[in-house]
């Protein structure tokens, strides 16, 4: 079993219909975050797409935010 879970918001493929997909999980006991992209090491991606994917990971950095140690902030 993967430690990562996957954005399951994100379906995103590559704009030439050749079936390259992205994916952005986050580790579940560690909070690291990997954005992959699948079936090969490049992939393009339209305007819009590449706004899906960086909403994505701005989702993701979140969600790993909550594993960082609370710092004592004082003024």
């Amino acid at each position: 079993m993967s430690t990562f879970r996957s954005d399951l918001d994100l379906e995103v493929y590559d704009v030439t219909g050749n079936g390259v997909q992205v994916d952005v999980a986050t580790n579940a006991l560690n909070g690291t975050v990997r954005l992959a992209v699948l079936f090969t090491q490049e992939i393009l991606l339209s305007a819009d797409d590449a706004e899906r994917v960086a909403q994505s990971l701005l989702r993701a950095a979140a969600h790993a935010r909550r594993f960082e140690p609370k710092t004592d902030q004082e003024p």
